[in-house]
């Protein structure tokens, strides 16, 4: 059971990590799926993709929670029944679920130099042009995308804009932490975002500030 590791965020929030090593079979041991999810894994083409949305279960059971728990709303929100918040993310052969008592985001994905191409999308690209190297940037610039990714998932506003409406402040590569804020119609709300680095993947998570 390759759980990958396990975060500690608050006494109410935990991040759980998943290396996606075993087959699909493995994976469906002990796993039982409510028949939308049974339906929805036959239609997948991936067998990785499959094997992802497998070992979220897994990751949901250390928490006690089965397929049965867990619906989404009209915006493909994930939520689970009772009073805790889910956040799900999956990128290649690693998955991650953040829950808490609060509403929460999670993010990881791959460190690819092509974030630098498409930098200008999301974020203000001329705060960065100040790092010399290359690899430094990109991994700069994938912290800020996960970032964004988590905080779009937890404001759950449709049409929020990455570019546009989240901000994330500057930060040091050594820190592992930094703020943001999303400001989307009347509404604003400051988050803390948390992120760490790994086999060359990157997670961030965000939670709402005055519940961290």
């Amino acid at each position: 059971m390759p759980l990958y590791k396990t975060i500690t965020v608050n006494p109410h929030t935990k991040v759980f990590i998943w290396k996606i090593e075993e087959s699909f079979e493995a994976l469906s041991e002990g796993i039982s799926l409510t028949e939308n999810c049974s339906n929805r894994v036959l239609n997948m083409k991936s067998d990785l993709h499959r094997r992802g949305f497998m070992s979220i279960r897994h990751l949901m059971a250390l928490e006690g929670y089965t397929d049965y728990d867990l619906y989404y709303d009209e915006n493909g929100k994930p939520h689970l029944t009772g009073d805790k918040h889910i956040s799900i993310t999956h990128s290649f052969h690693f998955t991650a679920i953040i829950i808490s008592d609060i509403e929460v985001g999670i993010d990881i994905e791959m460190q690819r130099h092509k974030i630098l191409r498409i930098a200008h999308k999301f974020t203000p690209i001329e705060e960065y042009r100040t790092i010399a190297n290359e690899d430094a940037m990109m991994r700069k610039l994938t912290i800020v995308w996960c970032a964004k990714e988590s905080l779009y998932k937890s404001f759950a506003e449709k049409g929020v804009s990455f570019l546009e409406n989240i901000y994330v402040e500057d930060f040091r590569l050594d820190n592992s932490k930094t703020t943001a804020t999303v400001t989307y119609e009347d509404k604003q709300q400051e988050y803390h975002v948390d992120f760490l680095e790994f086999e060359d993947f990157t997670c961030a998570y965000a939670l709402i500030s005055e519940n961290r």
